[in-house]
């Protein structure tokens, strides 16, 4: 069974923006900062994914959003294709279902094997990705 799902838990880059498009809709556009793991030298990464929505009820949730605050989105993860056949040009984006301000504090762990601390309850915890040995057999 396929699914296509993805949570986004990150700080909104700066205010969305909305563009018209020929059809008369509206697309709103926005880029949620998410932090990756520490780096070995001890500098975190982030990735600036591109989200986007067509439905004007998130869009009005994420105007109400300051850049930098914390955001959460759900959606599905989407690639589109633009321009003339002979120079396409591929971008992928969350298109959003939902969004909403994310009030909860973020704290790092300090080591990722450890278990939680006991009353911990009102903190999230940065969840570390695990690294995956193989997505698929090779042929």
């Amino acid at each position: 069974m396929d699914r296509n799902e993805v949570l986004l838990v990150g700080r909104l880059s700066a205010a969305a923006e909305e563009h018209a498009l020929p059809s008369g809709d509206t697309v709103t556009k926005w880029r949620v900062i998410v932090r990756r793991r520490r780096h070995r030298r001890g500098a975190a990464l982030t990735d600036s994914i591109p989200c986007v929505t067509f439905d004007p009820e998130v869009a009005a949730i994420v105007r109400t959003v300051e850049p930098r605050d914390f955001i959460e989105v759900t959606g599905a993860f989407r690639c589109r294709a633009f321009g003339p056949s002979a120079a396409k040009i591929w971008r992928y984006e969350v298109e959003v279902s939902s969004a909403k301000p994310f009030e909860a504090e973020l704290t790092e762990p300090a080591d990722p094997a450890a278990d939680p601390p006991s009353g911990s309850e009102g903190t999230v915890t940065a969840l570390i990705p695990r690294q995956v040995a193989y997505l698929a057999r090779a042929s």
